[in-house]
């Protein structure tokens, strides 16, 4: 009943709390022979940690992934590879600073989890949150980097992307979507037009001690046909449960998700033709690349919201832990959009599932 793991054949059990010694992930499951070094890891770590630019967290951690188990090499190989035994992941804290909470240690921050936990566990770690904190989710793109790993051995060329498509009231102009131009901001925004007046906006969020939201796209490609189950195990049930899981994610959608509601059968049907190799073309992706619980072929497509940070500097009602009624506001270092780093845990997340069903797939068919 602990709930901290996720997945079935690909599975990932997270460990370790914000202003803990370390924190990591125990991934069982992952095939043997898939060549595997702590340098595969540590680019999508690069992407989520704090301190990359004034928009996020000043919190200075250099994330640096260890790989204490499930790997070897000796002098008859070329490069290390997993031996299928579970690959354990440890990520050092080395910034903590816990005295910046000390102000709300018996207070209550609207919109967090600090009620909840308290009233679950009868104790909660003020200290960055322990758990609730989204320094947790350091090593869940860890194992995402591990399932991208397992996901490129059974399938070959597979991509997996993400970019923030909308910032508070800011939002992206389809017209101008470029994958190129994620890597190129500080935002992952694929829209170059939006880049100074999303910074401008920001700005003015970050000054004014508050915080806003965001929408994150993540996109994968080069997934086959089949993988998902009609009822139970639904590919996008799963993406959801996952998505849902990131720290102050509030609602997903696959494909056009809630625009479809509006849409007539005629226009919301992902028509087919027959293609040159027998398999079918899709004329549109509506569905987001899964239909009934299972992948298409075509690229697999979703959508998350996430809701501005509740650690904010303008006071706020709230309660303590006595019941006595209060004011809060949260000094340290946070994030004015927490969505910024989700980018690369949602990409992550959409990886570990991804490869949990392909491992899933594999066992029954083959």
């Amino acid at each position: 009943m602990s709930h901290n793991s996720f997945g079935h054949l690909f599975r990932v059990t997270t460990f370790g709390e914000s202003h803990g010694p370390a924190l990591g992930c125990v991934v069982d499951g992952c095939p043997p022979n898939i060549p595997l070094t702590e340098a595969d890891i540590q680019g999508d770590l690069d992407r989520r940690k704090p301190g990359s630019s004034k928009f996020v967290t000043q919190r200075k951690e250099p994330d640096r992934v260890k790989i204490l188990s499930g790997v070897f090499q000796d002098e008859r190989m070329p490069e290390q590879v997993t031996t299928g035994t579970p690959i354990a992941l440890m990520i050092e804290n080395v910034d903590q600073r816990s005295k910046d909470y000390g102000d709300i240690r018996d207070k209550f921050r609207p919109g967090h989890a600090d009620y909840t936990y308290f009233a679950k566990y009868g104790v909660r770690d003020y200290k960055g949150s322990g758990r609730a904190s989204a320094r947790e989710t350091a090593a869940r793109v860890a194992a995402g980097a591990v399932a991208k790993k397992v996901l490129n051995h059974l399938y070959g060329d597979v991509s997996i992307r993400g970019a923030m498509i909308q910032m508070g009231t800011q939002k992206i102009d389809r017209a101008r979507f470029d994958w190129a131009e994620v890597a190129n901001n500080p935002f992952f925004c694929p829209d170059a037009a939006a880049i100074d007046p999303w910074t401008e906006y920001l700005e003015g969020v970050r000054k004014a001690g508050s915080s806003c939201g965001a929408i994150i796209e993540i996109v994968a490609e080069g997934i086959p046909a089949g993988l998902g189950a009609p009822v139970y195990g639904k590919l996008d049930a799963d993406l959801a449960s996952a998505m849902m899981s990131i720290n102050a994610v509030k609602a997903v959608e696959i494909g056009d998700g809630f625009a479809t509601a509006a849409m007539s059968g005629e226009e919301n049907a992902d028509e087919m033709r027959a293609g040159p190799d027998g398999k079918p073309v899709f004329l549109a992706n509506h569905a987001g690349g899964i239909i009934g619980g299972i992948s298409t072929g075509q690229p697999v497509v979703l959508r998350f919201a996430v809701k501005p940070t509740s650690s904010i500097l303008t006071p706020r009602k709230t309660i303590d832990v006595h019941g006595q009624e209060t004011e809060v506001m949260t000094k340290g270092r946070h994030d004015p959009c927490v969505g910024i780093r989700a980018v690369p845990v949602g990409e992550a997340m959409m990886a570990i599932v991804l490869a949990d069903h392909a491992l899933r797939h594999r066992g029954q068919v083959g």
